[in-house]
């Protein structure tokens, strides 16, 4: 039986917007939401600049305003954006079996706000001052947990841990339990908050933020030859997947259908892509065969795009590679990073939200700060501001440390 998915449902928490419309709004007028990082002191940071979420307040989006009290910032944009995407979706789980109904939102790294908070508790002062809710706030699984026990939801139910890749897997391997039969809708998406004293030193350490502190708003700058590393955001991205059947049995809003998955190893380094992006390459490649589409079908693709030196010229080869002739002969290319920053875990979300929009406004948002394009950097990306563009196939990638990749395969849905 051939079980087609759809996306029924989008949720954004992000530094452009608190949802999906304002999110969009922004990002179709080239808007950054980078700026210097209010959340802490950095005053003895190389990097005093993020992409912070403004103005959100946890509780509406919990069933039980406590416990939204014992949950780390990014289990609560979590929240938030899943409620948005169920809501978005329509879908009344009363009328429906709750036992083929699934939640798969992971995080890159989860709670560590709460284990370095708890942490300088339990050195400072005395181990019995550490909160017993210390484990459950800070394990990248709880969303998963949590969003399941606020809707009853007792289907596969599982968080993906991989990097700036998690998103994209967990989308994609939902659509994998989905096709195979296992669930009819899955809530998957990825949420991630590490602008703190640790993430901010421990990616700096690392030399792999950008340092332009003296105009934040044009640090991220994907394939422009004066980057110097990514700029790090938070937020959350989670859709609702559903079986085709299952959406239009219901009256489903069909938002586009997710045609296909790559996913693939560097097995390369660390932190480093390979340097002719061959997994990356064969991750798009996975994603064209499934989703039984030429190369030259494809539309747009929202770039993994980070606006680091070696990355954005790895993900550029892979492109090429891919793609051949079509990769400077049609093909339209973005990173909307250079205005959210790079969200780690939930960038996929986001990003995959984007290219929905652009299929079904029939506008690419731009790569803003590409004033000095690389010569190595050679696509159209899309400069500046953003264009009008008939976009029937888009593909979004994600590639994290540790040598992960995923891609995710989107097409207009005509009925």
């Amino acid at each position: 039986m051939d079980r087609r998915v759809v996306i029924t449902g989008m949720g954004v928490i992000s530094p452009v917007g608190n949802d999906l419309t304002t999110f969009w709004e922004n990002l179709v007028a080239g808007k950054s939401g980078v700026g210097l990082i209010e959340s802490m002191d950095t005053s003895e940071y190389g990097c005093k600049i993020g992409a912070e979420v403004k103005d959100f307040d946890a509780a509406p989006y919990f069933k039980n305003p406590k416990d939204a009290r014992r949950a780390d910032r990014f289990a609560q944009l979590a929240m938030a954006a899943s409620v948005m995407a169920i809501e978005d979706s329509g879908m009344d789980f009363d009328s429906l079996d709750r036992n083929r109904i699934g939640v798969m939102v992971g995080s890159g790294i989860g709670g560590l706000m709460t284990l370095e908070a708890q942490h300088a508790k339990c050195i400072q002062k005395s181990p019995s001052r550490v909160s017993p809710f210390t484990i459950p706030m800070m394990i990248a699984n709880i969303s998963s947990g949590m969003i399941s026990m606020d809707y009853d939801l007792r289907g596969p139910n599982m968080c993906i841990v991989t990097a700036c890749a998690t998103t994209n897997h967990s989308v994609g391997e939902a659509w994998r339990i989905i096709k195979f039969g296992d669930a009819d809708a899955i809530v998957a998406g990825g949420s991630e908050s590490t602008i703190c004293p640790m993430g901010l030193s421990g990616f700096g350490n690392m030399k792999a933020l950008s340092t332009r502190n003296d105009d934040p708003e044009s640090a991220s700058r994907p394939f422009d030859q004066g980057r110097d590393g990514f700029v790090m955001g938070e937020g959350a991205g989670v859709c609702m997947v559903e079986e085709l059947e299952h959406a239009k049995k219901r009256g489903a809003n069909i938002l586009a259908e997710l045609i296909g998955y790559g996913v693939s190893a560097d097995a390369y380094h660390l932190t480093s892509p390979h340097p002719e992006g061959e997994g990356a390459g064969r991750c798009m490649d996975m994603a064209l065969k499934h989703g039984g589409i030429s190369c030259e079908e494809v539309d747009y693709i929202n770039a993994h795009g980070t606006s680091t030196p070696l990355g954005d010229i790895c993900e550029t080869k892979a492109i090429k590679r891919v793609f051949g002739s079509h990769a400077k002969d049609g093909l339209i290319v973005s990173s909307t990073k250079s205005m959210t920053g790079h969200l780690l875990g939930a960038a996929g979300g986001v990003e995959m939200a984007a290219c929905i929009q652009a299929i079904n406004e029939g506008v690419i948002p731009p790569t803003i700060n590409l004033d000095d394009q690389d010569p190595e950097c050679d696509l159209d990306y899309v400069p500046h501001t953003a264009r009008e563009a008939k976009v029937d196939v888009a593909l979004t990638n994600s590639f994290g440390f540790g040598g992960h990749n995923a891609s995710l395969l989107l097409r207009r849905y005509d009925g």
